[in-house]
């Protein structure tokens, strides 16, 4: 008797499902673990929540008529697409695999990507991209390149709309970085992951310049000067884990609030060490950090670039089981000045959390702009004034603490009632003043200053004067720019119960099309 033709076809399925399960080969597979690394399957795993992916497109098989690919048509084409679910919540994701094809990117690969960015818009939950492949497949030429435009758009669309998040974990070279230059997020993993526009063979062809894969562009590299990757992890599973940190802080989309967890820290706690944390004289340097920890519940801040422009802290935190974007001065690197770096990133930083519905709390003590020729020449004016634009063009509900320096134009670019913040709050030794008292006095008194007999002693009496009549919260609390002055110790529930209060605060409708951020 002749096999049921149902039998059949459901052995077949069995057969080629099977055969897509193990699309690399294992001589492939291999030299992906012998490198440190996971495969691609292994790390969508790793990612999401046991048995909760949901795969599309498995059978999916290139169409390419070129010879030098056209015997080889693996299953999957080189990368994995789906949705699932972590710490309960609905994602979706891709994962190249760099063990069928290199993780080289072909029309149907890219049609793969497309479907499934479509429809994380369309239903409104993040999007994660595992980048681990060789860039365009060479043998499908133009075509490969207008379908990395198709990415390119949609990241565009999506943007400000879902979490984009972009996971480097191999190669990313050439127009391949341009989709996750415009996510959200981008994760680096140190010494196996690295992303480049050109390689070292070309710059050495082309400049001379003998430069290394990871100097050129490995996460290092990147997380330290040029501000690409936020975020750096010793491996895989590590960069993984730090994927499902930072999404418990995202909403699903621009349309719902971040996710609240119920807070273990009690919400009227005082911090006591705060009262004494700052150092007896104020060109002493203090960690903003320790400010932060004792403020925010559990004492914990996921930081955000924690490797560039380390003088400015950027990181997502709780409030009373509440999400909110922190942007502070670090007095301990550069003495918090605000320079080109420092205000770009925090620039991104506010733009992304006002982006997705995230409250904003600054703790400033900001001496200025770094001064100097290499930061006029670099363009301050216009990276300034990137944060400036952002935080007056922020809508979520905004809180100011002033624990100590606020000096001329940086005291305002650092989110001060008079760009929009609704509450701002100064501790007693916060100092609001046009410039530091030393420079104010000698400008002011440079001909008492130098007719004195004693200038030493003259500066120091000018100085106390000038201290104790401008370099204090008191005028600025007199005339509201700030709304109180508070003990440091009472700073937690202080905002907690400003930001409670503003929870319901709606962003006003505006006509325009869009503003001209100064990019």
């Amino acid at each position: 008797m002749a096999p049921h033709p149902n039998g059949v076809r459901l052995k077949d399925l069995r057969a080629r499902k099977d055969e897509a399960l193990h699309a690399g080969t294992d001589d492939a597979v291999a030299r992906q673990h012998a490198r440190g690394k996971m495969t691609a399957r292994e790390r969508v795993e790793a990612l999401l929540d046991p048995g909760s992916f949901v795969e599309l497109d498995l059978l999916a098989r290139h169409r390419s008529s070129e010879p030098s690919v056209a015997g080889s048509r693996p299953y999957t084409d080189g990368v994995i697409t789906g949705w699932g679910t972590v710490d309960g919540r609905q994602i979706f994701v891709f994962s190249q695999d760099f063990t069928v094809f290199g993780g080289s990117l072909g029309e149907v690969f890219a049609e793969k990507i497309h479907k499934v960015m479509d429809m994380a818009d369309q239903v409104g939950a993040p999007f994660v991209g595992i980048n681990d492949g060789a860039g365009a497949r060479i043998q499908e030429g133009v075509v490969a390149l207008d379908s990395y435009g198709g990415i390119f758009r949609r990241n565009a669309h999506s943007s400000g709309v879902i979490p984009q998040i972009s996971v480097i974990m191999g190669p990313c070279a050439g127009g391949a970085v341009y989709s996750p230059a415009l996510t959200d997020f981008v994760f680096m993993v140190r010494d196996t992951s690295y992303m480049f526009i050109t390689g070292p063979e070309v710059v050495k062809a082309e400049t001379g310049e003998d430069v290394s894969l990871l100097d050129l562009g490995g996460a290092i590299a990147h997380a330290t000067r040029s501000g690409v990757a936020h975020f750096v992890s010793d491996d895989d599973r590590t960069c993984l884990d730090d994927v499902r940190r930072l999404l418990s802080f995202l909403p699903s989309s621009n349309a719902e609030p971040a996710p609240w967890v119920a807070p273990a820290d009690d919400p009227a706690r005082e911090s006591p060490e705060l009262n004494d944390v700052l150092p007896e004289r104020t060109d002493l340097p203090y960690d903003m950090t320790d400010v932060i920890a004792a403020v925010v519940d559990d004492g914990y801040l996921f930081q955000y670039a924690p490797l560039w422009a380390r003088n400015m802290l950027c990181g997502l935190a709780r409030l009373d089981g509440h999400v909110v974007g922190i942007i502070a001065n670090q007095p301990e690197v550069l003495a918090g000045v605000l320079d080109i770096d420092s205000s770009e990133k925090a620039a991104r930083f506010v733009r992304t959390c006002d982006a997705f519905n995230i409250p904003l709390v600054s703790f400033v003590d900001v001496p200025g702009f770094l001064p100097g020729a290499d930061e006029e020449h670099g363009g301050i004016v216009r990276h300034g004034a990137k944060l400036l634009y952002a935080l007056c063009e922020a809508t979520v509900p905004r809180a100011q603490v002033i624990t100590r320096k606020a000096y001329g134009g940086a005291y305002v670019v650092m989110n001060s009632k008079a760009i929009g913040a609704d509450l701002a709050y100064a501790w007693p030794t916060a100092e609001l003043s046009v410039m530091g008292p030393q420079g104010a006095v000698e400008i002011l008194h440079r001909r008492e200053l130098a007719e004195s007999d004693d200038p030493a002693g003259t500066k120091a009496e000018l100085l106390a004067e000038y201290v104790e009549r401008y370099a204090n919260p008191w005028i600025a609390a007199e005339r509201g720019y700030v709304d109180d002055v508070i003990e440091p110790a009472t700073t937690r529930p202080v905002l907690i119960r400003g930001l409670a209060m503003l929870r319901s605060k709606r962003a006003e409708p505006r006509s325009r099309k869009h503003g001209n951020v100064p990019l």
